[in-house]
């Protein structure tokens, strides 16, 4: 760590305990500085279907000490399957046929493990949340949910796309979010739902249904293209439950019971797919994190990647530039940003490849995996791709970069 009297502002309040947060905090205290970490839940968040953290966050991870733990809760998939109306299969691809450079493992894994790694050296207050920011040329008077009143240094919002700390500090969402044309809902079933150790997915023009067996568990996810609802609907679970309900009547497959035990379940989640498209990611002494700055949207499968390294990238700013806010907050947007650009653009692609708009698109994406995918072309298209690894700065941090990965001779 560097020495205390180097470094300012290092009072430093972190909205949200998902994956941006915890990894923020894990940096700062090893750079010196003093974070504390306000959750809403009542203690790390459980629950979640399995993400992706890909190269460079797996890199974030070794640096950190914890990639042998988040390799050890990978999630073991054999196959995505593609079924019609009746169930049949329309075509199935063995995931070994893709070249991965990454971790597949459940979100709540994944947010238990960056806590874990954090909580002996980072102050966490559970069941609050931000009420109000006041902000000086000082510092940040904050007043919190349930009644007490803290002053920071700075405060970093880590607290997702419908970020409080966001609204707060620098505009409501509507100035920043742009909804997609998808919604997404998803729910734990019961495991016979599902084919153990594979996704299953039906698709109706702009319909998705799926079932993702892993472990002991089965999650059923929709996606389905529908306007954005009026006032955003944010909180109204009944107009959830009845828009989906209305988006897949009449649908084949498995369709009907999926819905039954999805609307029932009490860990329904309902949400549009959006994205947050901001200018600037600060204002004064408050700065974003993760979803809350630059959510790429669920179908580019780039979020939790992006909330590791921008995490990891505004932590080693905030070091370089002795905690002086301004230039670290600028750095750390410049040197993120294309990265995020990259993660944004990606959502055009997946969400054709998973809610086709078409029956003609959905039977070209059958043939397409049926065919050009089959395991061997994809392994030996994989093997001629240039392996590299992104390079991530060492910010002083004591831990060794990995070695640049072999380019293929």
């Amino acid at each position: 760590m560097e020495d205390d009297m180097t470094i300012k502002n290092r009072d430093v309040l972190i909205s949200g305990a998902s994956v941006a947060g915890p990894t923020l905090a894990y940096w700062l205290v090893r750079h010196g500085f003093r974070p504390v970490v306000v959750e809403r839940a009542a203690g790390p968040r459980e629950g979640g279907y399995p993400i992706d953290v890909i190269d460079p966050a797996t890199e974030v991870a070794r640096r950190m000490g914890v990639l042998p733990r988040v390799r050890q809760a990978a999630v073991e998939t054999r196959a995505l399957s593609f079924v019609d109306r009746s169930g049949r299969s329309r075509a199935r691809v063995p995931t070994g046929s893709f070249a991965t450079r990454g971790v597949e493992l459940p979100r709540g894994d994944l947010v238990r493990i960056l806590y874990e790694a954090t909580a002996d050296d980072v102050e966490y207050v559970f069941g609050d949340s931000v009420a109000t920011l006041e902000q000086d040329g000082d510092g940040v008077d904050v007043t919190f949910e349930r009644g007490g009143a803290r002053r920071f240094d700075l405060v970093i919002g880590a607290d997702g796309l419908h970020s409080l700390t966001r609204s707060l500090a620098i505009g409501e969402e509507g100035r920043f979010l742009r909804h997609l044309g998808h919604y997404v809902a998803a729910a734990d079933v019961s495991k016979d739902m599902g084919v153990d150790g594979e996704v299953v997915l039906y698709n109706e023009p702009g319909r998705m249904a799926g079932v993702y067996s892993y472990l002991d568990r089965a999650t059923a996810i929709f996606v389905f293209r529908h306007p954005e609802l009026e006032g955003g609907g944010r909180r109204d679970a009944a107009l959830h439950r009845r828009v989906l309900r209305e988006a897949f009547a009449g649908d084949g497959w498995r369709v009907p019971e999926l819905l039954e035990q999805v609307t029932a379940a009490p860990d329904f989640y309902f949400d549009s797919v959006s994205q947050i498209r901001m200018d600037r990611w600060s204002a004064g002494r408050v700065s974003l994190a993760g979803d809350a700055a630059h959510c790429p949207a669920l179908l580019s499968g780039h979020g939790t990647t992006l909330a590791m390294v921008g995490a990891y990238v505004l932590a080693g700013e905030l070091h370089a530039a002795g905690g002086e806010h301004r230039a670290a907050f600028a750095r750390y947007q410049e040197r993120h940003r294309r990265a995020v650009e990259r993660g944004q653009a990606r959502v055009a692609e997946g969400a054709g490849r998973l809610v086709p708009g078409s029956a003609s698109a959905i039977r070209t994406r059958d043939l397409l995996s049926r065919f050009w995918m089959l395991p061997a072309v994809a392994s030996r298209l994989g093997s001629l791709l240039p392996r590299r690894t992104p390079v991530l700065d060492d910010y002083g941090s004591g831990v060794p970069a990995a070695p640049p990965a072999a380019r293929p001779s």
